[in-house]
This record gives structure tokens, C-alpha cells and sequence, in this order.
């Protein structure tokens, strides 16, 4: 909200709001605050306007009255810096979440504002993205632009120079980064450490000399050399027996969008997975490599043009299965949840579901359940217009949705993109208590590696419509030049454990998640080892 007074798409009940001085109460300004001060939306969507991804960035250029010349000058530049060369004539509604976002800053690049407003933009990239979009904003800063940007991300948050806290409406801090994560009412806040600094802080139980780093290439430099030269025998941590019963098969899949038209869009290819019962099963890979059509395959939404997709006992071949019948079993969450709401209220819409499938007893008792569980208060929420919710509420109204329908499979397109951070967590819990306690089988989709760590026993990564890499989550995560080559990160502790062996410290393979290097390190200790 406050991001939007900036540039004047919201105006001031009290107050003013002046952009290089010019009140944004006055319409005679708006021209040149808009100019001043461009705006990437945290639905990226909201504002392509166009039929082509190349169309759609000169818009803004257009609407200047530049030259053509500088128009397309404007455009090359803007594409070439968000990486979508390769997708200039495509429809944008063709594009991944995480392109359009890419989309979405290329338009507002191209029109050289002053100012540029990041609302939650990396929120659907993946780690390459995501370091794009952030050296972007520095090379945007280094050349006289100033850059705000909105974000639930503490690991983004501190690479700026100046931070303002917003709680409840008010700002509640305004300082360094460094200066914030120090605050002793951070937890008050809704507010967490970036998991560098939270990792680091639990390392100096062992390396008590580790600065108060924020990043995690700070962490890698700041840690110590084994200078004593003492090892001690460590098992490797021991490989998850994978089950064997299989609820899920994909054979050979191979999907094409708009097949036989020139926008034909090429989007798997021979793509081979297995999901057992009752398990947690990742995919990951840069934006764009399949996973969303993947997941689309696995409640019927899509069926297969080439291969087999088996989703409990229906087989997805055989056109006579109703997709109904198995989104009963396989429930979605999608990348953007907005696109799967149905009503104006929230608890019509979590009612939605069930009444399709004949649910009619105890129809308030499921949507309060399912409310619960994904932490939304069903008194505060159930009358509220969904329009009016934020991101990371529509996110649990969507998720709310599918659980009220009771799936034996949950499939989740990005399940913790633009949720705060107490929010993210209490989301993983929920999840990580569906799994074990519920035995519902989740299949996720996923750029945040350390959620993929927390959550997962199987990964599937893929790469340009190909599944390239399978593994339980220790097996994957420890292959760091793979992750790298395909445009990915290792969890932050996978990253840690990989340095220090390169150091000396003879640790297991296989540590992906904090709580697994702690007690590596622990049993190091009680080997012989005292800490430095």
C-alpha cells in the first residue's frame, strides 16, 4: 500500500506524499511523478498490456513518443538484462510465473525512471533470477537510480543500504540491516535472521570467532581452517530406503503448448518420475524447465500428448477418466492462486470444493479445519472479499481450498512464494505434519532450496522440459556443479558442510539442513574434537 502512494496510484486520505517535490494529490503532477518513479507489481500480470513479450516492453517507450530507433535500442537492452532473448515473440500469458516477472521489469527498465519500485519481484524466480534481479537493482543504483524494494526475503533484505520495518500500518524501524537484525523486538515484527546469520550464530558454539555475517558468501569466507590436522572416522549419513509403493508414475511425457500452431512452445520432453505413498517428493529447476506443466499433468488438468501419467488408479491416457474424479484424489495449489478462486467471500471459497463434491454435512466444521491449518482465523477471515486479501493470504485461502477437499495427494506450485516469514514457517510445519502425521503424499514445486531441504525425502530437478537429475535430498544437494549448471543453489548448510570438508573438517556427505551440520559437528566434538 505504501509502495503505491509513491508513484500515485493510491492518494493520501492525510498527509501527502511529494515525489522530487510535486504533491502526488495534485493531477496535474502525474505525468511526471509516473515518469520519475516506475513500479515491477507483485502480480506481474497486472500490468502486460500486450500480445508479444517484445511488444509488451516497448509499451511504455511507446507511450513517451520516442523514436523508433530508441524504442528498439530500449527493448534490446531491457530483454538482454532479464534473459528473455530467446522469448521475444511469445504471448506473455505462454510465459512461467517467473518470466513474466522477468517480463514485468523489462517493461519498466525500458522506461529509465528515477526511482524503481521491486513490490515482492523475485518472489516466483529462481535462485539465478533471483541474483539477477538483485544485481540488477545494484547496477540500477551504481548508475544514479534509486531502488526500493518491497520484499518478505531477510537473506534480500540484507543487501540494502537502509531499511524500513512496517507493522501494522506504522513504521516501527528505520535503519541498517545489520542494526534490524540485531533489534530485540525482530520476533515482534513477524520478522526472522537470514539463514546465513541464523546458521552462523548456531556455528559458534564450535567456531566461537564467526562474525555476525548476513550472506552466505560472507559465512563461506568467515569459516576456519582445520589447522590441527586431527581426524576422526564419520559415517555417511545413511540413505532414505526409498518405499516402493508407488502412487504416482510418469512415463515418457512429452508436452507441447499450442501444438501445430507457429506459437508452438516446446515444454517437456521424455520426462520420467516416480512418487511413492505417503512421501514428500521436490521438483525444482530454473523458471521456465516444465515443473508447473509437470504438476498440471497430475490431477488431469492437462493430459498427456505422448507418454503415461498414472495418479493413483487412474491412468491419464484413457480419455473416459473425469478430471473431476481425480482432482478428488490429487489437489492443486497453483503458482498463482488467484487463477483458481471462484467466489467473493473466503469461506465460500473454501467451501467451493467440497460442495462440488456433494459435501454438505458438516460443510463449516471442514472450511473452519482447513482455515486452522493453514493458520487463517476463521471468524476474521470467512466473511472477507477475496480481492481485498493480500498475496501471501490468497496463497492460504488457495491452499485452505484444496485441503478442504480432504486429496490423498497434495501438489504444490510454489506453497511459501510472497508469505512473511513467520507465515513461510508456519506453512512448512503444516506441511511437514500433513506428510508424517496424515500420510498424505506432497509432491512441491519449489526455488527455495532450503524448503526443498526441510521438506523433501525425493528430488526430481529438470532442465529445459527434461528431468536431468533424481535423488533423495542428500544426493541431490551435495552435487553442487550440477546445481550450478543448471542454474540452481545448494541450501545454505549444504553450501556450509561442502566448505568446511574443503577445509579440513572431515563431515559426512549428505548434510543438506542446519540441524543435520549441528549434530555432525556434535558428533566431531565427541570424537576428540574441542572447539577452536
Amino acid at each position: 500500500t505504501l509502495a503505491r502512494h509513491l508513484n500515485a496510484l493510491l492518494l493520501p486520505i492525510s498527509g501527502k506524499v511529494l515525489v522530487r517535490g510535486l504533491d502526488t494529490r495534485d493531477r496535474f503532477n502525474l505525468k511526471r511523478i509516473r515518469q520519475t518513479v516506475g513500479m515491477v507489481f507483485q502480480h506481474p500480470e497486472d500490468q502486460i498490456v500486450a500480445t508479444t513479450v517484445e511488444e509488451d516492453i516497448a509499451f511504455g517507450p511507446e507511450n513517451l513518443g520516442l523514436s523508433t530507433t530508441e524504442i528498439r535500442r530500449r527493448v534490446d537492452e531491457a530483454i538482454v538484462a532479464v534473459g528473455l532473448e530467446a522469448h521475444r515473440k511469445r504471448s506473455p500469458h505462454l510465459l512461467s510465473a517467473g518470466q513474466m516477472q522477468r517480463l514485468a521489469l523489462a517493461g519498466v527498465l525500458a522506461m529509465r525512471p528515477d526511482v524503481v519500485i521491486f513490490d515482492e519481484a523475485t518472489t516466483m524466480l529462481d535462485p539465478a533470477g533471483r541474483r539477477m534481479a538483485m544485481e540488477l537493482m545494484q547496477s540500477l543504483r551504481a548508475d544514479g537510480v534509486s531502488v526500493l524494494f518491497v520484499t518478505h526475503d531477510m537473506e534480500e533484505a540484507a543487501l540494502a543500504d537502509r531499511v524500513i520495518v512496517l507493522n501494522r500500518g506504522k513504521v516501527v524501524f528505520e535503519g541498517t540491516p545489520g542494526e534490524m537484525f540485531r533489534h530485540p523486538r525482530l520476533d515482534d515484527w513477524g520478522l526472522t535472521l537470514p539463514p546465513a546469520m541464523a546458521l552462523a550464530r548456531e556455528l559458534r558454539i564450535f567456531f566461537p570467532e564467526l562474525p555476525d555475517v548476513l550472506t552466505t558468501a560472507e559465512l563461506l569466507q568467515h569459516l576456519p581452517e582445520n589447522r590441527q590436522g586431527v581426524h576422526f572416522p564419520v559415517e555417511d549419513e545413511t540413505v532414505l530406503t526409498r518405499p516402493r509403493d508407488i502412487q504416482i508414475a510418469v512415463e515418457h511425457l512429452a508436452h507441447t503448448y499450442l501444438k501445430g500452431t507457429p506459437l508452438a512452445h516446446l515444454a517437456l520432453v521424455d520426462v520420467n518420475v516416480q512418487v511413492a505413498k505417503g512421501s514428500t517428493h521436490a521438483f525444482i529447476g530454473v523458471t521456465g524447465s516444465g515443473k508447473s506443466t509437470v504438476l498440471q499433468h497430475l490431477n488431469g488438468i492437462l493430459r498427456p500428448q505422448q507418454g503415461k501419467v498414472r495418479v493413483a488408479e487412474f491412468d491419464l491416457t484413457n480419455p473416459e477418466i473425469e478430471t473431476r474424479a481425480v482432482t478428488r484424489v490429487a489437489g492443486l495449489v497453483m503458482q498463482n492462486p488467484e487463477m483458481q478462486f471462484f467466489e467473493q467471500f473466503v469461506g465460500d471459497e473454501i467451501a467451493f470444493g467440497p460442495r462440488q463434491m456433494g459435501v454438505r454435512e458438516n460443510l463449516a466444521e471442514r472450511v473452519r479445519w482447513a482455515m486452522e491449518v493453514v493458520g487463517l482465523d476463521f471468524e476474521a477471515f470467512k466473511d472477507r472479499l477475496v480481492f481485498t486479501l493480500s498475496g501471501g493470504e490468497k496463497r492460504k485461502v488457495a491452499l485452505a481450498s484444496v485441503l478442504a477437499n480432504r486429496p490423498e495427494i497434495l501438489l504444490l506450485d510454489e506453497p511459501t512464494a510472497g508469505l512473511d516469514p513467520v507465515s513461510h514457517q508456519q506453512i512448512l510445519e503444516k506441511l511437514q505434519r500433513l506428510s508424517r502425521e496424515d500420510g498424505m503424499t506432497l509432491v512441491v514445486s519449489s526455488h527455495r532450496m532450503e524448503d526443498v531441504a526441510a521438506l523433501s525425502q525425493e528430488i526430481t530437478a529438470f532442465r529445459k522440459g527434461r528431468d536431468v537429475l533424481h535423488g533423495t535430498a542428500s544426493e541431490v544437494f551435495t552435487r553442487h556443479e550440477h546445481l550450478v549448471e543448471i542454474g540452481l543453489d545448494a541450501p545454505v548448510a549444504a553450501q556450509v558442510a561442502s566448505r568446511l570438508r574443503e577445509l579440513g573438517w572431515n563431515l559426512p556427505h549428505g548434510v543438506v539442513a542446519p540441524e543435520q551440520l549441528i549434530n555432525a559437528l556434535k558428533r566431531l566434538q565427541g570424537g576428540g574434537y574441542e572447539p577452536v
